[in-house]
């Protein structure tokens, strides 16, 4: 971290399909080795996926895997006085959409799916329905930050 100033926040644009910020930020964090196009082709076929399994529009589905996803709680580490605490701390908004993203695709990169389109909306209909490995990382967070609550007083 830089020790002269805060880093600069840039804004994304908006995308063009469905004018969503987060989706934008959702498909660059899937892109891999610059692809953005097979990225952005692979969550337009994930978001039709999804439409045809639940008869829901598929961006309303994706939302709600995300508010599932989000933690509220995490902990970081703490030193005092030679001994390393865990102290649980709240989530910024941004960064708890961060977390939701970088969850919901590495927990689809390990389905056993065929392809990543398939993956991705099997891992966000699990998500949505409050269910999968997404939703179980954030309650093991939220287990994990409630289990060390005695430390809370250590936060800086």
């Amino acid at each position: 971290m830089s020790r002269r100033s805060r880093a600069e926040v840039r804004e994304t644009a908006a995308d063009p399909h469905f004018g969503s910020r987060t989706v934008t930020k959702f498909i660059n964090s899937m892109m891999r080795d610059g692809k953005k196009s097979i990225a952005e082709k692979i969550f337009f076929d994930a978001v039709t996926l999804l439409e045809q399994r639940s008869g829901q529009p598929g961006m309303q589905i994706f939302e709600q895997a995300l508010n599932n996803s989000k933690p509220a709680l995490e902990v970081k580490s703490r030193r005092v006085g030679g001994a390393t605490y865990q102290v649980p701390v709240e989530v910024r908004p941004e960064r708890r959409t961060a977390l939701a993203t970088r969850w919901l695709i590495s927990y689809a990169r390990t389905r056993s799916e065929k392809t990543m389109s398939e993956r991705l909306a099997g891992e966000l209909l699990a998500a949505s329905r409050g269910e999968g490995n997404t939703v179980k990382k954030k309650e093991d967070t939220h287990r994990m930050a409630e289990a060390n609550k005695a430390f809370a007083h250590y936060r800086w």
